[in-house]
């Protein structure tokens, strides 16, 4: 062999080994954030949780214009896809325990392995648990579709971590958050031009048990993907949303009885479906969130959170409480952002997010049984 072939065939062996070493470190790290407790989040369910999942597809339900994202420091305040001026609870949550990024968009096509270590957001606007629900919009990722979407994340899991680190770490280290329900009402339901049909063919009570039982094989998959560590949010006060107090002309304090009403029919059965699988499903733990009370406490008492308005959108047009049309380039914006419960027509601003997403991680059972999301994290 030549001197040019022996020095040739040695670099290429050490490029060989600076990869191995490379990629060894990089799995390395993957593993030893798994094992420090950091684990990952993997979040569900609507425009409440969505991280941008709806900018990849053609729909109605975007938030990809400005000034949607303004206060969200990661993207320099430029839209993300985010139904809010800032963070969501769910990124929220994330930071409070601990995730040193947020759970990245699973359509997003350059998604890393070290990005999927921290998690994924699998969430989209206009989602429900019924396939039907969001039809409005054209198209949204229905739960059903999002675990789809999961069972594809948990093969690249196995592929990353090993099969036996990536049940490890999927079982024991984290976290699956469902935010979900309130469009199977708005955008289902109650919306007159798609849902007379099924209002007229089924009661309330019907419906309601076809969104549980539904809900109940959902999450039993996800229990067989390895899931164990779930927190479940229960449906908000819908009936007070500015789009429902506009609709309606409601004065400033008034709610939309029947939304409510709905909520907690739903909210009701979902606490017992939740009692239900913690009793029936080995090892795993399901959080019951009751976000309901909870947004209801600071739209009834919102000055005492500090803010000045909880019935009219920060960012919105029509009717008082700017109501009818969703944030965009041409809506009207409110200058403290801060200050108002809503920011746009449906979802709350990132001052309520953090008042809600850290009574979450800290609170006491009113608010989260049978334990808090920093307990769960830690269980």
């Amino acid at each position: 062999m030549s001197k040019k072939t022996m020095g040739a065939s040695a670099r290429s062996s050490g490029v060989m080994i600076l990869i191995l070493v490379v990629f060894s470190s990089s799995l390395g790290a993957l593993v030893r954030g798994a094992s420090q407790g950091l684990g990952a989040s993997f979040i569900f369910g609507d425009s409440l949780v969505d991280a941008g999942n709806n900018n990849y597809f053609s729909t109605l339900s975007k938030a990809d214009m400005k000034p949607n994202g303004i206060d969200f420091k990661a993207s320099g305040g430029n839209p993300t896809g985010r139904y809010t001026n800032g963070k969501t609870i769910g990124d929220i949550i994330g930071e409070e325990l601990g995730q040193p990024n947020f759970a990245v968009p699973f359509l997003n096509p350059n998604i890393t392995d070290r990005q999927i270590s921290n998690g994924v957001n699998f969430a989209s606007g206009g989602g429900g648990i019924m396939n039907a629900t969001g039809s409005i919009f054209v198209n949204r990722l229905s739960m059903d579709i999002q675990i789809d979407y999961f069972n594809i994340t948990r093969k690249r899991l196995d592929r990353i971590m090993g099969a036996s680190q990536a049940r490890d770490y999927v079982m024991k280290r984290s976290i699956f958050s469902i935010t979900v329900g309130s469009n199977d009402f708005l955008n289902n339901y109650l919306l007159p031009v798609v849902s007379t049909g099924a209002r007229i063919s089924q009661t309330p009570d019907a419906f309601i048990d076809d969104m549980v039982n539904h809900f109940r094989g959902q999450l039993a998959r996800l229990y067989t993907m390895d899931a164990r560590k779930f927190v479940i949010g229960n449906v908000g006060p819908i009936g007070c949303i500015p789009y429902q107090k506009t609709i309606n002309q409601l004065d400033a304090n008034q709610c939309v009885d029947l939304a409510n009403k709905l909520a907690l029919q739903y909210n009701a059965r979902l606490k017992d479906l939740l009692t239900e699988l913690n009793e029936n499903l080995p090892g795993a733990t399901f959080v019951h969130a009751n976000v309901y009370d909870l947004v209801m406490d600071v739209i009834t008492n919102y000055d005492k959170y500090g803010f000045k308005s909880s019935s009219k959108a920060c960012c919105g047009s029509g009717g008082q409480y700017q109501g009818i049309i969703p944030c965009g380039p041409t809506t009207s914006m409110c200058q403290e952002r801060d200050k108002y419960v809503f920011w746009d027509p449906y979802h709350p601003s990132q001052a309520a997010n953090i008042i809600i997403a850290k009574k979450l991680v800290d609170g006491d059972p009113r608010v989260i049984t049978p334990m808090n999301l920093r307990q769960l994290r830690d269980l």
